[in-house]
């Protein structure tokens, strides 16, 4: 009896590997020479996991008698692996398009915030927000990423700051992860900012003493899964100790550190991460190079946010100074109601461009690595027999258009591919071939 599978990629210009040799990051020289093959083919299984990578040549006669219940002509075409996304807030109500005209009149992110406006502006609109409501605009948000290429995302809570609207975002999220043909890795942030009318500590010990223990007891029973903690520590904010406090809590309940740092003030957050086995910090525009050492003997990620950096006019993150001392560099879009993006192939170009990225370093840094940041570069982040069959399509010759050019994507995608089942298909591509 013939072998059945669920999809055929066929003769591909272009099939960007990222990794060739099972690695679950890219640094240094690694991260500047991707592994790419020509005129090659790939096999999905039923299971969604790839099958088999190589030449077209050899391909088409290792799966001869073979069906599959979808084949595609990638003639002329680049196949990627799923871009993903290490760090977004996407659950939220209330846009905040009136605060951009005060960010360009020369407002900056505090002073918007202690004016009640920032997260608190959109912590009132969601905590208003019925469950049902926020679902549906989280749902349309997560297509508008994954049409742009993203295949694994990273979504946060965080506009709750009360229990009661933390657990109706992680809910909303975890609705989503049952119900979308999209990767989620799922991201308690409480501790996002002070909640009104209390100080960083006793916020801290309202988050270690209720909101953990109650997504703990959440878990064990299987209504929602969380994979990661996170705090926003900052100046202002929380304090380097509130914020070791809580992080050193959420690991003890088996969440991954993933924390927000180093953004607009030097906290030494990234020395903090790397004491605590963070598997991730993000931000990090003001870090040290004592925190760049140590993020790199840990293996810690650095999850870049280039959109972040440029649309509040700050000093943007040093990419290179990470890159050449062995960080693992990672990207995100930190799409937010501050930084309205949902697209990882303007990331990857605004990573270029304004942090002296090369291309092949921006790829890594938006598959393997990002994935790693998530504690998941075993299953995603690059084209490896046994990985998940998460893959995006090109509709170029050359797989660096996708970062060439700056916009425009849903011209330039034709395809995305979430466990060998086609998720999104542009409008101009005809029915692919079955059998």
């Amino acid at each position: 009896m013939a072998s059945r599978h669920r999809l055929l990629l066929e003769n591909a210009q272009q099939l960007v590997l990222v990794c060739g040799g099972g690695e679950e990051h890219l640094r240094r020289e690694g991260a500047g020479s991707l592994a790419v093959l020509r005129a090659a083919s790939l096999v999905v299984g039923l299971d969604g996991c790839i099958k088999a990578v190589g030449q077209a040549d050899v391909i088409r006669n290792q799966f001869s008698g073979a069906t599959f219940e979808r084949i595609i002509d990638c003639s002329g075409k680049c196949v990627l692996p799923g871009l993903v996304d290490a760090h977004t807030h996407p659950v939220w109500a209330g846009d905040r398009v009136h605060e951009f005209s005060m960010k360009l009149a020369g407002a900056s992110y505090m002073e918007i915030h202690q004016a009640g406006g920032g997260i608190h502006f959109t912590v009132e609109h969601t905590r208003k927000a019925t469950e049902e409501e926020l679902f549906n605009t989280f749902k349309h948000r997560l297509e508008r990423m994954r049409r742009a290429g993203s295949t694994l995302v990273e979504c946060k809570s965080g506009y709750g700051l009360n229990l009661e609207t933390e657990l109706k975002m992680l809910r909303v999220i975890e609705r989503a992860k049952q119900s979308m043909d999209i990767g989620i890795s799922s991201t308690y942030c409480g501790a996002h900012s002070v909640p009104k009318g209390k100080t960083a500590a006793e916020a801290a010990d309202d988050i270690i003493n209720n909101h953990l223990p109650k997504l703990k007891e959440l878990q064990l029973s299987g209504e929602i899964h969380v994979n990661n903690i996170d705090v926003f520590c900052e100046k202002g904010v929380f304090d380097l100790e509130s914020t070791r406090r809580i992080l050193q809590a959420g690991k003890d309940i088996g969440l991954q550190i993933n924390f927000h740092g180093d953004e607009l003030h030097p906290m030494k957050s990234a020395e903090l991460g790397a004491e605590l086995g963070a598997q991730a910090i993000s931000h990090l525009e003001e870090v040290s190079d004592e925190g760049i050492t140590a993020m790199a003997r840990a293996k810690c990620a650095a999850v870049l946010l280039p959109t972040t950096a440029y649309m509040l006019r700050l000093k943007q993150p040093p990419a290179r100074k990470m890159l050449e001392e062995g960080v693992i560099v990672a990207l995100g879009s930190d799409f937010n109601p501050n930084a309205y993006c949902f697209s990882m192939p303007m990331v990857m170009h605004l990573a270029c461009v304004n942090l002296k990225m090369s291309m092949n370093e921006a790829l890594a840094a938006a598959t393997i690595n990002a994935a790693y940041a998530l504690g998941k570069s075993d299953t995603h982040g690059s084209i490896e027999t046994g990985k998940q069959g998460d893959l995006i399509i090109i509709n170029a010759s050359r797989w660096e258009h996708l970062i060439y050019q700056f916009g425009g994507h849903e011209e330039l995608i034709d395809y995305v591919i979430v466990k060998g089942k086609v998720v999104y298909q542009n409008e101009r591509c005809g029915t692919a071939s079955s059998y």
